[in-house]
């Protein structure tokens, strides 16, 4: 994923992440469509946003490409993400890209705004388990701005219907297997490639320093996320969109 001329391909990186992702959830891009539509309905078309746990700015990307007047401040921990955002935004002055860890007290003083009109994430917070999340939604209630808008994009289970969610499970993993079959990669495989890479080698190791293996905190319910939300300072708080196992939930200041 590299040319002679210009170096790393960063677009290569941003669409192999991208179909890596979606071998996990097909209607990802269903999920930003309503986000950045969320985000122009309720704070309008040129918003200060926080990219919430960036990534490699899959966020940032869409609402760039959607609301060309925002600007996003990308916040993550992962060197090798974050490398692969920092080439990709390179030169554009709408984007900052912090690096801090969200588990750590002080993690908002390396933010370069006091406020924002939006805080945006997706399919990163389930890394948390509950207590901590909840504290990080008290640390995000204080950077939305009165009348913004949080928003998160995750798996949100629901565990009064364990008939429905092994049901929905089942024929997920089918389709990830077939698509599998097909050449598709999945996370370690994405994951062995970029260790492979002249540029991103460095950074992944020490993403794996950092992080380990990829494990999951708790996926609490829709309801649960409401509840905290509105506990720890928001005035509204319902889901906007779903698909059987994730859901996108919205927050009002």
């Amino acid at each position: 994923m590299t040319t002679t001329s210009t170096g790393t391909d960063w677009p290569a990186w941003q669409r192999s992440w991208d179909r890596q992702q979606e071998w996990y959830m097909p209607d990802r891009e269903e999920r930003f469509r309503v986000m950045v539509d969320m985000v122009e309905a309720v704070v309008g078309p040129t918003p200060r946003v926080l990219d919430l746990a960036c990534g490699t700015g899959t966020i940032t990307a869409r609402l760039l490409a959607r609301l060309p007047g925002a600007t996003s401040t990308g916040v993550d921990l992962d060197p090798a993400l974050l490398a692969i955002a920092e080439g990709t935004f390179a030169g554009d002055d709408r984007v900052t890209l912090v690096t801090a860890d969200l588990k750590e007290a002080d993690w908002a003083t390396r933010l370069p705004y006091d406020s924002y009109d939006a805080v945006l994430t997706a399919t990163a917070l389930h890394w948390l388990h509950s207590e901590p999340l909840a504290a990080l939604y008290g640390q995000v209630a204080e950077l939305v701005r009165d009348g913004g808008v949080f928003m998160n994009a995750d798996h949100m289970i629901d565990d009064s219907t364990p008939r429905i969610n092994a049901a929905e499970r089942a024929l997920r993993h089918t389709r990830m297997d077939q698509a599998k079959a097909g050449g598709v990669l999945d996370w370690s495989e994405w994951w062995r490639l970029a260790a492979q890479d002249p540029v991103l080698a460095g950074p992944t190791a020490r993403r794996f320093e950092i992080y380990g293996e990829h494990a999951d905190g708790d996926m609490p319910s829709a309801a649960w996320h409401a509840r905290v939300l509105k506990e720890k300072g928001f005035g509204e708080a319902r889901p906007v969109w779903c698909s059987p196992s994730d859901t996108l939930l919205l927050a009002l200041r």
